[in-house]
């Protein structure tokens, strides 16, 4: 009864914190914490106009940064938990009254209000230690000590209603505890007095947690918290608590107050968000949410792994300087439409924090508030920098094929044109060895630019269909070595060589070495036209393997072991605009006369007909580097053919069908001026005709696959019939086309690409005939 009265004595008056902190209900959450730091509050008081309308204490800190995250900017009238309990007229109540009416009403803070609204003062704990202090100082200790007992008993009873109560010696005994607690806990009273807190530790706080703890309440602070419990059946449950410390008077807590509240269920439900936040995290696309004017409020781990920022370092930044500083026009329009729509969808232009250079798909969608206005934007985003590029290899690879049919159809018939200037440039200095010298030159010239005719036909029949060639196991360092043999003899001086061919550790490809030769010389020969003040070359060839990972960021890639070649030059470099179009046939940034556009494109579709691929790589004035990737093979090497001799013929009887005349008398005219003897038909026809007539003296069929009214393969299919023994040599414009592949199925071996040289033609003769006697 001695507390009691105790309480009921002190005067109301001076009970009251008279000069309370007060700001206005549009403030921020962060303006008031700084407002409390600066003048040492525990709350304020929050006025709309002159109307209280609430507290904001230490306590709703906490909780609002638990519950809602991002609360520092919003307003205080915004995140009052609960409506403000004032009282008017309390001057004439006792303290012990309004004390009891606290704790029924679970406030800590009481403004006291006069009859016109004005605040008098609040109740506060600070003001409410401090009377008892006060009145500690009048009485005796003994007094004090009663009424302090008494006023916990009393507060233990109202508490016990809802609340989780316990109290402790100085040590952390257990003195007392409230049924709530032995409920919630599944102990009875007797086990748990003269305890500590430990036969409740769940284990889940760290030693560190409850070091801070008692270094708080143990200088005589308040410690607030939530802590996980463990109770009697294993079972566990979450409190917030408050422990108050009893200060004697030297200001030594003597004994200590905990009151706690079951939040079990709010822990679970903040474990659900954590476990969506988790999810959120896991996902791979970038996941992250800005107010209207583009400040970064969250970011996943998703957006960390693409833009390489951490979300420390992410959030309150805006999205136009950290991301997209070049797509900021792009951004603001974005953000009118998500307004105006509700979500936009589209693509951005951004940077990584190391300067990587991405494209992003992104969607936008508006998060409204309670009222319905726009609030904040959640972005999902997606980078699809790698299936662009994709995308664009395929679109090339597209066009190329495109253009490759057409270019096809072109050397057909450039072909049937050249086929008889080349014979006849050949064939005219044989039979006119008495010419003039100024003839000669001009028979001369007629050759070399016939040929030169038959390389450009050669080079887009490359293109067009690859040209398998005559593939085998080679060592790409014997390739190499002859392109360095021309190149130091021909190139300028100006131009320093460099090679790094390893002698015996390259592995095998299967190869045609003709065609390689060709791909290196025409890398070297641009290599050497970017430099033409001088400069390096360097040549080096290696063993890679290619992971899955590499195969999936080039499309012609496959993993596997490869034997890589790479040109490099020291010249002019190319723009990346350029760089998008050299593989296209016939495009050349070289001057008029001095390219004709096919290098590159030849050279691709050569590789590719390897099984191979190619990557570039250029800076404008720092250089180009070609890396040449051919798949290695296991195998022996094979040694590269000696070119045969021409050997004349035996006056054999040769049936030739064309329907180009002048590649009949051209063919005719090389064949008899080597000791053949010459029937020709101008279809298929008149080819079996001529065949049915001269069977037993003819002793092979030159026969073009392409011919109108009856076709070569339908031709030599009517001849089989005839003589399922006779020879024919398949003359064809297009070496890989379907034709002639059909013609080595029913038996045809040999096949002659127009437009061909007399030794060529002499050549496949007379491997034909020496096959056919070796065979008998």
């Amino acid at each position: 009864m001695q507390s009691t009265s105790l309480l009921g004595s002190l005067d109301l008056e001076n009970l009251l914190d008279r000069a309370p902190a007060i700001v206005a209900s549009d403030c921020s959450v962060r303006s008031a914490i700084a407002q409390m730091r600066q003048v040492s509050a525990s709350y304020l008081l929050v006025m709309e106009n002159t109307r209280l309308i609430g507290t904001f204490t230490e306590t709703d800190i906490t909780t609002l940064a638990i519950s809602r995250p991002n609360f520092l900017d919003l307003a205080l009238a915004d995140v009052i938990l609960q409506p403000v309990i004032t009282i008017k007229n309390a001057l004439d109540r006792s303290y012990l009254e309004l004390l009891t009416w606290m704790v029924e009403q679970q406030i800590d803070y009481l403004p006291i209000l006069e009859a016109s609204g004005q605040v008098l003062g609040v109740i506060t704990p600070t003001t409410t230690k401090q009377a008892l202090l006060r009145q500690n100082q009048i009485d005796t200790m003994s007094q004090a000590l009663e009424s302090t007992i008494r006023s916990l008993e009393f507060q233990k009873f109202a508490l016990d209603q809802s609340a989780i109560v316990a109290v402790t010696d100085r040590h952390g005994i257990i003195t007392e505890v409230n049924d709530t607690f032995c409920q919630i806990s599944q102990y009875p009273r007797a086990e748990l007095i003269g305890q500590s807190h430990r036969i409740i530790n769940s284990g889940y706080h760290p030693p560190e947690f409850f070091q801070q703890l008692w270094a708080t309440i143990s200088s005589g602070k308040v410690w607030r918290g939530d802590i996980k419990n463990r109770a009697k059946d294993g079972s566990f449950y979450w409190v917030a608590t408050t422990i108050v410390p009893f200060l004697d008077a030297e200001n030594k807590p003597f004994q200590y107050l905990a009151i706690r509240f079951d939040i079990s269920d709010r822990k679970a439900s903040e474990e659900k968000i954590r476990e969506q936040a988790t999810l959120l995290n896991v996902a791979t696309d970038a996941i992250s949410l800005r107010d209207l004017d583009n400040r970064i409020l969250y970011w996943n781990q998703g957006a960390e792994r693409l833009y390489g920022w951490k979300a420390a370092e992410a959030i309150g930044q805006k999205d136009t300087d950290l991301i997209c500083p070049d797509a900021i026009a792009q951004v603001e329009a974005a953000l009118q439409t998500v307004i105006q729509e509700g979500q936009w969808q589209g693509e951005l232009s951004k940077i990584s924090k190391a300067g990587k250079k991405l494209l992003v798909e992104n969607r936008w969608t508006l998060i409204r508030d309670e009222q319905g206005n726009p609030k904040s934007i959640l972005t999902v985003a997606t980078d699809i920098t790698e299936r662009k590029q994709l995308e664009r290899q395929f679109l090339r690879a597209q066009r190329m094929e495109s253009l490759g049919t057409l270019a096809s159809g072109i050397a057909h018939d450039l072909n049937n044109i050249l086929t008889p200037i080349l014979a006849a440039a050949q064939l005219l200095p044989l039979q006119f060895p008495t010419v003039s010298e100024q003839s000669q030159t001009l028979l001369t010239i007629l050759s070399e630019s016939a040929k030169r005719g038959s390389d450009l036909v050669t080079q887009i029949l490359s293109f067009a269909r690859g040209m398998d060639g005559q593939h085998a196991p080679l060592q790409v360092r014997h390739i190499l070595a002859e392109v360095l043999r021309v190149i130091q003899q021909t190139f300028p001086k100006s131009i320093a060589i460099k090679r790094n061919l390893p002698t015996d550790t390259l592995w095998l490809i299967s190869a045609d070495a003709t065609q390689l030769h060709q791909v290196f010389m025409n890398l070297c020969v641009n290599a050497r036209d970017a430099m033409p003040e001088g400069g390096t070359l360097q040549l080096t060839a290696e063993n890679v393997v290619i992971d899955e990972n590499y195969a999936r960021m080039n499309i012609d890639a496959h993993s596997g072991a490869y034997v890589v070649v790479t040109i490099a030059d020291t010249g002019t470099g190319m723009a990346p605009e350029i760089i998008e179009r050299i593989f296209e046939p016939f495009f050349t940034t070289k001057a008029s006369g001095h390219g004709t556009g096919l290098g590159l494109s030849t050279t691709t579709a050569i590789v590719k007909s390897h099984g191979g691929f190619m990557n570039v790589y250029s800076e404008v004035n720092r250089g180009t580097r070609f890396k040449v990737y051919f798949p290695a093979i296991e195998g022996t090497e094979i040694p590269l053919e000696q070119d045969l001799t021409t050997l004349k013929g035996n006056h054999e009887l040769v049936l030739v069908v064309d329907d180009e005349a002048s590649v009949r008398e051209i063919t005719k005219a090389t064949l008899e001026a080597y000791n053949y003897r010459v029937l020709t038909a101008s279809d298929g026809v008149e080819a079996m005709t001529q065949y049915a007539q001269h069977r037993q003296e003819i002793s092979m069929v030159l026969l073009d696959l392409m011919m109108p009214t009856l076709d070569g393969l339908t031709t030599i299919r009517a001849l089989q019939k005839i003589n399922p023994s006779i020879l024919i040599v398949a003359m064809s414009g297009l070496a890989a086309n379907e034709a002639v592949a059909q013609a080595t199925r029913v038996g045809i071996q040999h096949c002659l690409a127009k437009p061909f040289t007399a030794q060529e033609l002499l050549q496949i003769l007379h491997t034909l005939k020496t096959r056919t006697i070796s065979l008998r």
